[in-house]
């Protein structure tokens, strides 16, 4: 799972007819940017706001997207994206007159504009954990609750095959097998989608 953002996806995105390409998208960015500004200290009705601002926008300027080529490009440009659309969620606070939670959202906004700022770091940081686990999630049930266990003990614990196999009742060859039938599922669901 190497590889700038998925360029097949942005292609086929840029393709306002690939309904199924956009769904594949929204499942999954949509949780990894709510859970983020969940975890920022949002509250779940900013958050929710902020996260289908970020869509809706995704949605308007992803099929104008051009990748470089370069590793991080559309993080860096995802991270922007959300950025302006806190940005903009602070604004309406602030003519709302809703100042008590608009400040949290105005600072967030600036931090994660700045690339040399903490926050901005950490969303770089996170990027790439949050979209290994939610493609993790999206392939967990093609495989049977054995399969994807011995996965978790090899590849996330590193733990070692025979070790693995004698906990579960399998071979240390069957525990290889289950490894690389995930592996290659989610190399299939995230082609292209993490950066090197």
């Amino acid at each position: 799972m190497s590889g700038p953002t998925s360029v097949s996806l942005l292609q086929r995105l840029r393709d306002s007819a690939d309904e199924a390409a956009w769904q594949r998208f929204c499942d999954l960015y949509s949780p990894i940017i709510r859970g983020w500004l969940i975890r920022r200290g949002l509250n779940q009705n900013d958050a929710d706001d902020v996260q289908q601002s970020v869509m809706e926008k995704l949605a308007e300027k992803l099929p104008a997207f051009e990748h470089n080529g370069n590793t991080g490009a559309f993080r860096l440009w995802l991270k922007n994206v959300v950025a302006n659309r806190l940005t903009v969620a602070w604004r309406e606070k602030q003519r709302l007159g809703q100042g008590a939670g608009s400040e949290q959202v105005g600072e967030m906004a600036k931090q994660l504009a700045d690339p040399n700022s903490q926050l901005s770091q950490l969303w770089d940081q996170e990027y790439q954990q949050r979209l290994c686990e939610r493609l993790l999630s999206l392939a967990e049930p093609d495989f049977s609750p054995q399969t994807m266990s011995a996965f978790r003990m090899v590849f996330l614990e590193n733990r070692k095959a025979k070790e693995v196999g004698e906990e579960l009742g399998l071979t240390a060859n069957a525990v290889r097998i289950a490894q690389s039938r995930v592996l290659s599922r989610l190399r299939e669901l995230g082609e292209g989608l993490l950066d090197d």
